[in-house]
């Protein structure tokens, strides 16, 4: 037991030994030209990655030079122009546009399910909600209410209007829809209607204030011009208006299911200014996207309900009527940027002492010497070659002292240095 613990104190006392003297050892790379074409491509392809990186992409693409704002001031007003024929009808904006006022979020009805001359009163329950099937009073719970449902059950079973089957009385407006809808056709003519979108924006760092729509400073001639145009990326790109079979078509929507279904499409406006140019060259671009999913039957869509109320001898009464239609909602992005010597000097900086050293080009010649060396040792072929010229380990071996040669005489049987080499004794 002695012997293991002697054995093991020695052990630890070699290894804190060994280690306490080579953490004073002290390590510097050796430089060795590789004449390998490969590995010169690669490195001179590493090194001009690099310095394209920071040349191209931070300070060109990106902008890094510049001072930027990315949280601009905005204002949306929406106008929806056009006229339907419906049957004998003639519909305007105030009977198919919501709201009427204009803002960021604007609809328009495609499609109409109208439930003619509701009043409150009793009615048959829908036999699709649940427990509405019923055979006698007792199957009703008086005063129930079910969510699913329509109304508020009075304790009695009752005929399903003109069937022979039975559901539980409510009381709510009678008839309910879901019995005595009317589904009207959809609104095809809606696909010429004409939106009209303003924005204005303004980036109050830089104290820059523009708008959507084309600077006429004659009203006659902005009357007409606004009157007449529709909006096109290349010939007409300050033109507010849009139609919204375009808007339908740049979402890559089918008008015609849109009218059966509804849904919601955004409308984004992207303010990206470059504020070292002219100011004419801020300009907005549009996109368009379809907002709502189309693939979850249960949340696709838009529709809404709204009441048309009015007095029939004395007895209030409504129609009910169930909406599908497009919204709109206008989302505006902007991004505006200006030289500023502040940003420079950080991105420049912060490009020269990105891998801890001083020189731009130093920078890129280390990171690509690392990534090399690498290659070099690991899938060269050669590398045992370059590994033993790559690392060289330099130990100073102790000098011994020699013994000096000496002559001895034996006298009287002791020995000792014969120090007068070459005198007569």
């Amino acid at each position: 037991m002695c012997e293991l613990f002697h054995k093991f104190m020695m052990g630890l006392r070699d290894f804190v030994k060994d280690y306490f003297l080579g953490f004073w050892d002290y390590e510097t790379p050796k430089v060795m030209v590789v004449k390998n074409k490969t590995l010169g491509v690669i490195y001179r392809g590493v090194q001009f990655l690099v310095i394209t990186y920071f040349i191209w992409y931070v300070f060109i693409s990106e902008k890094a030079y510049q001072e930027s704002e990315t949280r601009p001031e905005s204002s949306v007003y929406t106008l929806m122009k056009g006229t339907a024929v419906h049957g004998d009808d003639i519909l305007d904006t105030v009977e198919y546009v919501r709201p009427s006022e204009g803002g960021d979020v604007i609809s328009t009805i495609l499609r109409r399910e109208v439930t003619y001359d509701q009043k409150q009163g009793t009615c048959a329950e829908h036999f699709m909600v649940a427990n509405a099937n019923c055979t006698r009073d007792s199957d009703c719970v008086q005063g129930e209410v079910d969510f699913d449902g329509h109304g508020r059950r009075t304790g009695r079973c009752v005929q399903y209007y003109n069937h022979t089957f039975k559901t539980c009385e409510i009381q709510t407006w009678c008839p309910i829809e879901r019995y005595a809808v009317v589904r009207e056709p959809a609104l095809v003519e809606a696909i010429n209607f004409t939106v009209f979108i303003r924005n204005s924006i303004h980036f109050p760092g830089f104290k820059v204030l523009r708008g959507n729509i084309k600077d006429i400073s004659n009203p006659k001639e902005m009357r007409r011009f606004l009157n007449k145009c529709h909006y096109d990326k290349e010939t007409e790109p300050y033109c507010p208006n849009f139609r919204l079979g375009y808007i339908a078509a740049q979402a890559r929507e089918d008008f015609s299911e849109l009218c059966k279904t509804g849904g919601v499409i955004g409308v984004f406006i992207n303010w990206n200014c470059n504020l070292d140019l002219d100011y004419s060259y801020c300009q907005p671009t549009y996109s368009f996207r379809r907002l709502d999913l189309r693939k979850d039957q249960a949340s696709s869509g838009y529709y809404y309900r709204f009441a048309k109320y009015y007095s029939r001898e004395g007895v209030e009464s409504r129609t009910l009527i169930k909406a599908y239609g497009i919204r709109l909602d206008v989302i505006v992005h902007g991004h505006a940027g200006k030289f500023s010597p502040i940003p420079t000097i950080i991105s420049t900086v912060t490009a020269m002492t990105s891998v801890a050293i001083l020189v731009f080009l130093l920078m890129s010649h280390l990171q690509c010497t690392i990534i090399c060396d690498w290659i070099m040792l690991t899938f060269i072929d050669k590398n045992e070659v370059y590994s033993d010229r790559k690392f060289d380990e330099v130990i100073k071996e102790p000098t011994v002292p020699k013994a000096p040669e000496l002559g001895f005489i034996n006298s009287y049987g002791s020995n000792h240095s014969d120090l007068s080499d070459g005198v007569q004794l």
